[in-house]
């Protein structure tokens, strides 16, 4: 993906396009965490290499790169204080997951060869967008922003990538 398509990609996450950026409502059962989140299991290894490998504790200053293959929560520094992914779905291809960040909350989930989604975290919002990615793009800083992009991948592994400026 070029540069340009990157940008335009952000820009478009950033308008807010396809968020479902709202304050926690638990009251819609279709908002209510619905698994409890744990670490993957040690039996499904990533056929794919990351950065910073399996280790969620590697994002918590708001910048890595890791592989998952299964549910997982992955705290982390937002730009309006700590903020929470929890990856609730990696299978062949897909991903799905949640970002809390103060009261606000966003969705995204993608399916499909080459698939992901890209949320942008700010003090005052944020937005999503998912999409095909490719898989050789890297999410770029954004000034007073956190990125996150959440690829799939055919093995059943996600590529997680979160960064700061």
């Amino acid at each position: 993906m070029t540069g340009i398509t990157l940008a335009a990609l952000v820009a478009l996450a950033v308008s807010g396009c396809g968020s479902t950026d709202n304050a926690d409502d638990t009251s819609s059962p279709s908002r209510q965490a619905s698994k409890p989140t744990s670490p993957p299991s040690s039996s499904a290894q990533p056929s794919v290499s990351a950065a910073d490998g399996r280790d969620v504790r590697a994002c918590a200053d708001g910048n890595c790169e890791i592989a998952v293959t299964g549910a997982v929560t992955i705290r982390f520094k937002g730009p309006a204080g700590p903020a929470t992914l929890s990856v609730t779905e990696v299978g062949p291809n897909k991903v799905e997951y949640t970002v809390k960040s103060g009261s606000g909350r966003s969705q995204g989930g993608a399916s499909g060869p080459g698939q992901g989604c890209i949320t942008v975290l700010r003090s005052n919002g944020g937005g999503n967008s998912c999409g095909g990615l490719d898989d050789t793009a890297r999410p770029s800083p954004q000034p007073d922003a956190v990125v996150i992009q959440a690829t799939t991948g055919e093995d059943g592994t996600a590529i997680l990538h979160i960064v700061s400026d």
